[in-house]
C-alpha cells in the first residue's frame, strides 16, 4: 500500500493551458500527458471553455467542490454534473466544452488509455466503518473530504482530505475503512 499525500501531489498547467491540474498518480511513473497509461488528478475550473483533447483516452469526471459544471460532449445531450451526480464517463478524444452556471468548481479526473487499461470510479460516504473489495489490478482510494483510517492486512494508514492510497493486486483484496469521509474508489485493470 502506497500513501499519496496531498502535499506531495504535482501541480502543472492543463494540456491546453487553460488552467491548473493537480496530479495525484500516473502510470508509468514520470510519464508525460501524451504517454500515460492511466492518470488520476484534480482540477480547479474557474471559467467556461473547451476541455483538453487526449487521443485514445477515456475519462471519468466527478465534481468535488462547487455547484456544478454543464458539459457539452460531442454526440450527447448537455449534462449538468454536480457533487450529487454519479461520476460521468466519456471519451477524452472528442470535442467537450463546459460552462460554469454557478462559479468555480473542483473536479476529480480519472483517465485511462483505451485498449490498454480500463477504469471504474465509485463514490463512497464513510460514516463509521466500511469495507471495500479492491479489484484486480490497481486500486486507488482518494479521500475528498473528512478523515479516515484505511487498513489492509496489518498495515494501517490515516488519510486526510486530498490524500490517497494506491494498492497493487499483491496488497490484498480488502480495504477496511473507518472514520467520516467522502471517498472515491478507483479501479484500474488491464483491458
Amino acid at each position: 500500500m502506497k500513501v499519496l499525500r496531498a502535499a506531495d501531489h504535482k501541480r502543472m498547467p492543463w494540456k491546453n493551458g487553460g488552467g491548473e491540474t493537480v496530479e495525484i498518480a500516473i502510470s508509468p511513473d514520470g510519464a508525460g500527458l501524451a504517454e500515460f497509461d492511466w492518470r488520476v488528478s484534480t482540477a480547479t475550473v474557474a471559467s467556461d471553455g473547451p476541455f483538453s483533447v487526449f487521443p485514445g483516452i477515456d475519462r471519468t469526471l466527478s465534481i468535488l467542490e462547487g455547484k456544478g459544471m454543464r458539459l457539452f460532449i460531442e454526440g450527447r445531450e448537455p449534462v449538468l454534473l454536480t457533487r450529487e451526480s454519479d461520476p460521468l464517463a466519456f471519451a477524452a478524444d472528442i470535442a467537450v466544452s463546459a460552462t460554469l452556471p454557478d462559479g468555480t468548481i473542483t473536479d476529480l479526473n480519472v483517465m485511462t488509455r483505451r485498449g490498454a487499461v480500463r477504469h471504474a470510479v465509485a463514490r463512497h460516504f464513510i460514516d463509521g466503518e466500511k469495507s471495500l473489495a479492491s479489484a484486480k489490478g490497481i486500486f486507488l482510494l482518494f479521500c475528498a473530504k473528512g478523515a479516515l483510517a484505511a487498513r489492509t492486512g496489518a498495515q494501517s494508514i490515516e488519510l486526510d482530505a486530498g490524500d490517497a492510497i494506491l494498492l497493487e493486486e499483491s496488497d490484498g483484496g480488502r480495504l477496511d475503512l473507518s472514520g467520516q469521509a467522502l471517498c472515491y474508489a478507483i479501479s484500474i485493470e488491464k483491458a
